[in-house]
């Protein structure tokens, strides 16, 4: 064990505060400048700058005691254990996330941020107060220990972790940039008057392949823990970029047997179709899917950067020709008689070469971010215990 690293209870570190949620039934409590953090916002990013749901002032004057200033260290403790985030404005959160207001002269906010993501064992154990889900209260979390070296190590550990999550975050945010970029691209061209006199309209059955998938058994063991990649919507759910490159779960040979529509090609474009509808991707990968998708085969006509576009700007028609009493979903039928309009081809040809460039750069940027993701996950625990130090320049 490394000298000098000790251990505190998280109640040591700072003040602990726990959220809560003002009441609903008052809407000016909401709608304002705070952001109000809850657990969807959570783990996809290091620092919290925006969040699903804002407070107003009002709100925020009814919830004074529990703000958090920034880098203030955040962890999800009810049902959904061990999310993690770091504030960058004065926020709340609601009641579903133990929060710690750093003491600056024991612990670093990006340090502790790193330790939070690899407690989550003890957190489940610590968890309790119900069957349902677990439970980790206040005073729970509080006497949970966690190990720390001398303050200007945990600061250059988090250095080293900082610049990795660093660069996959500047990716990120380049990608959102990149697919702006591409759907304005699309929307120009099909406002374009002139392409549309030479253009035609048809519907998307008319134009592309529209085929659905199936989920082997899963109580047949033959079925699963192959090599060949299996959808489902939260594949999509969990995706920054609508580019899908791996899934949770894989089937055999068997089980791929199961599926009519089989092994989709890569360059295949995915839309959920129920529960929700509306994750949309191109897969990079040959993929099979369940049933909770509308699978699109593209053409060298009506390119799959077309499609992938058209779906996001008429997704509110899409949701439209939904229908169910348990969950809206549409139907392959369905969704093959919406009208579309095809651009003419040399439109679509040079459509073809200003987007497909930045999807390439989309991609390139999501495979180097999984290779950043991959060593910092490798090093983060060695680094946390002590295994692997780093120097410390005063």
């Amino acid at each position: 064990m490394a000298g000098e690293w000790r251990y505190y209870k998280i109640g040591e570190l700072g003040k602990v505060v726990t959220g809560k949620t003002p009441s609903t039934k008052e809407p000016d409590n909401f709608g304002g400048p705070y952001p109000f953090i809850t657990i969807p916002d959570l783990g996809q990013r290091v620092y919290i700058d925006i969040s699903e749901r804002t407070l107003s002032e009002i709100g925020a004057g009814k919830m004074k005691t529990l703000l958090l200033p920034p880098n203030s260290v955040m962890m999800s403790c009810i049902a959904t254990i061990g999310k993690c985030g770091i504030t960058t404005k004065p926020s709340f959160t609601n009641q579903q996330i133990n929060s710690v207001i750093c003491d600056p002269i024991i612990v670093d906010p990006l340090f502790l941020y790193y330790v939070f993501t690899q407690i989550g064992h003890e957190l489940e154990s610590a968890g309790g107060g119900g069957s349902v889900y677990t439970n980790v209260s206040k005073s729970r979390f509080s006497e949970i220990s966690v190990l720390l070296p001398p303050l200007p190590e945990q600061r250059a550990i988090a250095a080293v972790l900082g610049a990795l999550d660093d660069k996959i975050e500047l990716n990120r945010r380049m990608n959102r940039t990149l697919e702006s970029i591409a759907q304005a691209v699309f929307r120009e061209m099909m406002k374009d008057e002139g392409g549309r006199m030479n253009g035609r309209e048809t519907t998307i059955g008319e134009v592309v392949t529209v085929v659905g998938g199936t989920t082997p058994s899963t109580t047949n063991s033959a079925f699963w823990g192959g090599d060949i990649c299996w959808a489902t919507p939260k594949d999509l759910a969990s995706l920054q970029s609508p580019i899908l490159l791996d899934t949770n779960s894989r089937i055999t040979e068997l089980g791929l047997q199961e599926i009519s529509s089989g092994i989709l090609p890569a360059g295949t474009v995915l839309l959920s179709s129920r529960a929700p509808i509306g994750y949309v991707a191109i897969t990079h990968i040959p993929v099979a899917i369940n049933q909770g998708f509308i699978a699109i085969k593209c053409t060298d006509e009506v390119p799959n950067y077309f499609i992938l576009n058209w779906l996001k700007d008429n997704m509110k028609e899409i949701i439209g020709r939904a229908n169910g009493t348990t969950f809206l979903e549409i139907s392959k039928s369905n969704f093959r008689t919406i009208p579309i309009f095809i651009p003419p081809v040399e439109k679509m040809k040079n459509f073809v070469e200003i987007v497909e460039p930045i999807y390439q750069k989309i991609v390139a940027n999501l495979k180097q971010s999984r290779k950043l993701a991959a060593l910092r996950d490798a090093l983060l625990p060695k680094l946390m215990r002590g295994e692997v130090r780093v120097t410390v320049h005063e």
